[in-house]
């Protein structure tokens, strides 16, 4: 399946919001491979935060869409000479089928075109082994970086203890 990638915009905040909630937490999520739901309960993200990702310097939440349709989004947001990507999201019943390889490299692409920048970041939740060794197929690295998840509890909470951020670099030469 081949997508379009575009920059959303305002209009496109709350199918954002339902897309990365349906994909990071509750049932719905269960029907892909990254799901989130036996490790936190709520919410990934909500429209206030959405819309301030959108208004922000430096930052663009690039959409994947095939036929109109949705189906995928990554956050990128420049900081220095690094591009740290965030909320990478697949609508659950499209994940095993490339969207999310393909999304990546978009996100790569979009943002050496814009910001010239061959540096790339993430932090990824230490219990998902799956979802890191995703990422180190595509060339990211460990680095032995780590952080205690964030507590958010408008939006979420931790069903396991001791949950830890990993940072996964990427360098191209």
């Amino acid at each position: 399946m081949q997508l379009v990638f575009s920059e959303a915009e305002a209009s496109n905040a709350e199918a954002l919001v339902r897309l990365i909630n349906c994909a990071y937490r509750g049932e719905t999520s269960r029907l892909g491979w990254t799901t989130e739901a036996d490790l936190l309960s709520g919410s990934r993200t909500d429209l206030t935060d959405i819309l301030d990702l959108l208004g922000a310097p430096d930052s663009i939440i690039l959409t994947g869409r095939c036929r109109q349709e949705l189906l995928a989004c990554v956050h990128l947001q420049k900081t220095g000479q690094q591009v740290q990507f965030s909320m990478l999201a697949v609508a659950p019943g499209r994940q095993n089928q490339g969207i999310g390889k393909q999304l990546l490299a978009a996100a790569e692409t979009k943002a050496q075109q814009r910001w010239a920048i061959t540096e790339f970041a993430m932090w990824v939740i230490d219990h998902r082994p799956e979802l890191l060794s995703f990422y180190q197929r595509r060339g990211y690295q460990l680095t032995g970086d780590s952080r205690t998840f964030p507590v958010n509890a408008a939006l979420w909470q931790a069903k396991v203890s001791g949950l830890r951020l990993e940072l996964l670099v990427k360098k191209l030469p």
